[in-house]
């Protein structure tokens, strides 16, 4: 009897052994993002796509400041979670009576990850940097009214302008206004080194961008949770779905399927948000090219469109209808989707008017990405009803898309989500895609800079949003929301996009 017991015990304490050396193995074996997510002191995101380098001043693609704005880079100032201007390397600013003289104060005792001091001379560079003629900057735009940069001393900045700006205090906040370094700043694509509360560590292309927590961070007012934060690239709906439910994956702030979002509902582990974003699905029209250079056309094509329609087609109903290249987030905003609302038989009768009365054909260059292809086929569909013939041709974004369309002009439609919070300018920037041209639009969006009144300001948009809904140089379809899944103890991420990010200074665990 002592002995069947023994054995018993002795099998017992094999099996367990066995148990725990199996689980050791397993545990071995599983991802370094596992391990870390279940440290709680680590995050693993996901992302639809991966950024083209990781210097977001010389280029434009949003994932490129999804990875590094507000983690690896600063501003003098910053945007908060509100889309509201923050001190950040300037303490504090001053601004002259007449709109054109910016005086910074900057904090002291900022270092740059490599261990370079940050102060007048190097802010002075950046921007000189951003603004010169050899300038790559995707934003050059926003310096255009600097005249001269001084630095009286290590702690103070002054920006003297040619004219008033008034967008300028907004603009610096945005990842292309970021401060870099003059050691690092040609290395910045590849190797990026700021200010901020995160160090890159690692770049496996194809997968995954590395950070780790800036032990020597400046801000002391700021607590950062994260030792470690892993970017993964994963372009595919279906596996971003497979990764969160997995575990591979934290959070995947920016969700590539919504008609999945339902599939994680009562999901125990993992909840499901809904936020603004500034992503404005337009289908752009070339108007200097038949047939579109007849606003008629335009307008007719305008009319075809349902736009309820289009969301529940192309998002799963996920969106808010736009009529103007203006998003409901932003000051001034006016409701323009009534002005050229869906009719098909006055949109056959201007067609007609315009000298298309049996219709017309052309074809939309429509990026692999998944809202521009179904609501390409939505519209196609649409515009079959008032007669017209619309051909697809996907067109590889962003490299193919930015050589034919956006440099090149060389297209007929395309369909992009513009992703710039108020950038209602494009329109007036000659070249641009579009290549519309309207006097009167262009003294307006002239004024809005001429002034920081923001009640002139707001006036002068909502002029611009009602001419932009009446010319129609592009169909304004819907605004796309952020729709977010993540592990329901993650605490600090945003919601809402008021700058596309994923900024990760409060981002935590919940005991």
């Amino acid at each position: 009897m002592i002995r069947s017991t023994l054995s018993q015990s002795a099998k017992f304490t094999r099996r367990l052994a066995l148990g725990l050396a199996v689980a050791t193995a397993l545990s071995a074996m599983l991802p370094a993002t596992s391990v870390f997510a279940a440290a709680k002191n680590s995050i693993v995101i996901g992302m639809g796509g991966e950024p083209s380098g990781l210097d977001p001043t010389v280029a434009a693609p949003v994932f490129i400041g999804q990875v590094t704005w507000q983690n690896i880079f600063e501003g003098l100032v910053t945007i908060d979670r509100d889309g509201k201007i923050q001190p950040q390397l300037a303490d504090s600013w001053e601004i002259s009576e007449d709109g054109k003289t910016y005086t910074f104060k900057l904090h002291e005792g900022v270092k740059f990850h490599d261990g370079e001091v940050f102060d007048s001379a190097v802010a002075k560079s950046s921007l000189e940097r951003a603004r010169g003629d050899a300038s790559v900057n995707p934003q050059k735009r926003f310096f255009a009214a600097i005249s001269s940069i001084e630095t009286p001393d290590a702690t103070t900045l002054v920006l003297k302008l040619k004219q008033p700006s008034g967008s300028l205090l907004y603009w610096l906040g945005w990842p292309a206004s970021v401060m870099v370094g003059t050691k690092s700043a040609e290395t910045n694509k590849t190797i990026p080194i700021g200010t901020g509360p995160f160090k890159f560590v690692n770049w496996a292309k194809g997968d995954k961008v590395e950070l780790a927590r800036n032990m020597d961070y400046w801000n002391k007012d700021v607590t950062v949770a994260l030792d470690k934060a892993t970017f993964r690239f994963i372009p595919d709906p279906q596996a971003q779905a497979a990764a969160l439910k997995s575990g591979d994956v934290d959070a995947f702030p920016e969700f590539g399927a919504p008609e999945l979002m339902a599939s994680f509902e009562g999901d125990a582990r993992l909840g499901t948000f809904i936020g603004n974003t500034e992503l404005k699905v337009v289908a752009g029209m070339n108007n200097a090219v038949k047939p579109f250079n007849d606003k008629r056309v335009r307008q007719a094509l305008m009319m075809a469109v349902d736009r309820a329609t289009i969301i529940e087609g192309a998002w799963s109903g996920f969106g808010t209808a736009i009529g103007s290249h203006y998003t409901p987030n932003d000051r001034g905003y006016v409701n323009t989707t009534g002005v050229l609302s869906y009719d098909a038989e006055k949109a056959k009768a201007l067609l007609a008017e315009a000298g298309y009365p049996n219709g017309l054909s052309f074809t939309i260059k429509a990026p692999q990405m998944p809202y521009a292809q179904r609501t390409s086929q939505v519209l196609q569909a649409m515009f079959a009803e008032i007669g017209v013939t619309m051909t697809i041709e996907t067109t590889e974004f962003p490299a193919k898309w930015v050589s034919d369309v956006l440099k090149g002009a060389n297209y007929e439609m395309t369909i992009v989500a513009h992703a710039e919070p108020m950038d209602i300018d494009i329109f007036s920037r000659d070249p641009y895609y579009f290549n519309y041209k309207n006097p009167t639009f262009n003294e307006i969006i002239k004024n809005v800079e001429l002034t920081a009144d923001p009640v002139e300001q707001e006036e002068l948009y909502q002029d611009a949003q009602k001419i932009l809904a009446q010319d129609v140089p592009a169909l304004f379809l819907f605004v796309m929301p952020k729709l977010g899944v993540w592990d329901k103890k993650i605490q600090g991420l945003w919601e809402n996009e008021p700058i596309p990010s994923n900024v990760l200074t409060d981002v935590h665990w919940e005991e």
